[in-house]
């Protein structure tokens, strides 16, 4: 394949941004949270997860990474577009990187949002994201078109299934391994707007059928739930179900956090800290899996995506133009 047989001229990766060092991670959080009427305190606590790990989430090495495994990998295929990187709430900002491509002379790119599953803050915000940051670009600014949601793409479920495998060959012993996947909670005002927990669920079926992990044996709960006390959000929660698996009389799990694609602070903090000790607790034995990262069948998912909608750039995305509307907040 070669570039000049489609309209695209560059490629963006568009990732969710973390702080890179102790003084940002409040002004970080206050970017994430704009607008949501989050109480100070709470800000302050997950503020103390970062500061846990130094004040740096891992979140963007991992997104250089991914771009470090994926760039030759495009170039093995013959796509040797220009590869920029824009972030929704720390450097790189997707504002400064549109003003890029502008004064690159960027006419049109393919944007791949490094979020599997569809819903407002996973899916929408990003488009509405992206076209802030082109208005903000001026007249000039490229057209952007995106890659489709691929929760249920296979390269995204073998990569699953197989580091599910590993974790599950670390658990010997006679009890039976119940696994937990796991996936960020959002408020159900907002999960009734979109398809984000069905998609899940079947992510879970197919990562589980595929590593043979028969339906009894494994279970959907949610993590790192971050807004009021008083809205409902998804549930279980995570610590919530493992004590309930553990009164039920489950003494080994895995855990596999299929909502999140690396292992940032979320999966750091609320698995491999909160959770765990939780289990050493209980006495439950566990196991955390883990995420997509940059295994091989998930890099080649991202450049069968992009191979995709270049061979079809007016394809349309799977989002239909009202889907995973903003929630209604309520009035604290």
């Amino acid at each position: 394949m070669t570039t000049e047989t489609h309209p695209y001229d560059a490629l963006l990766i568009v990732g969710f941004g973390g702080p890179e060092k102790p003084e940002d991670v409040m002004p970080f959080l206050e970017n994430v949270t704009r607008g949501r009427a989050i109480p100070r305190e709470r800000l302050l606590e997950v503020a103390e997860h970062y500061q846990h790990f130094g004040g740096v989430s891992p979140i963007n090495q991992q997104v250089r990474d991914l771009i470090a495994h994926l760039e030759p990998e495009l170039r093995r295929t013959g796509i040797s577009l220009p590869l920029y990187w824009g972030n929704r709430n720390w450097t790189p900002l997707l504002t400064d990187t549109l003003r890029d491509m502008t004064r690159k002379k960027v006419r049109r790119g393919l944007a791949v949002v490094l979020a599997a599953y569809g819903s407002y803050s996973s899916c929408r915000q990003y488009l509405e994201n992206i076209e802030a940051a082109r208005q903000a670009a001026g007249p000039d600014a490229p057209r952007i078109d995106k890659v489709r949601l691929f929760y249920n793409h296979p390269g995204f479920v073998a990569a699953n299934a197989e580091h599910l495998r590993e974790a599950l060959a670390t658990q010997t012993g006679p009890d039976p391994i119940h696994v937990v996947f796991t996936a960020h909670s959002i408020p159900r005002v907002m999960a009734d707007g979109c398809a984000y927990a069905g998609q899940l669920e079947e992510t879970c079926r197919l990562v589980a059928s595929q590593a043979g992990i028969p339906r009894e044996h494994w279970t959907l709960a949610y993590q790192s739930r971050s807004g009021r006390p008083t809205d409902p959000w998804l549930e279980p929660d995570i610590l919530d179900h493992l004590r309930a698996l553990h009164a039920g009389g489950v003494r080994s799990t895995v855990i596999q956090p299929l909502g999140f694609l690396s292992d940032h602070v979320e999966v750091l903090y609320d698995l491999d800290e909160e959770a765990r000790s939780l289990c050493d607790q209980l006495g439950l034995r566990m196991q955390r899996a883990k995420t997509a990262g940059c295994h091989p069948r998930f890099v080649g998912m991202l450049r069968d995506l992009i191979q995709e909608r270049i061979a079809a750039p007016n394809l349309a995305d799977s989002c239909a133009p009202d889907c995973c509307p903003p929630p209604q907040r309520s009035r604290p």
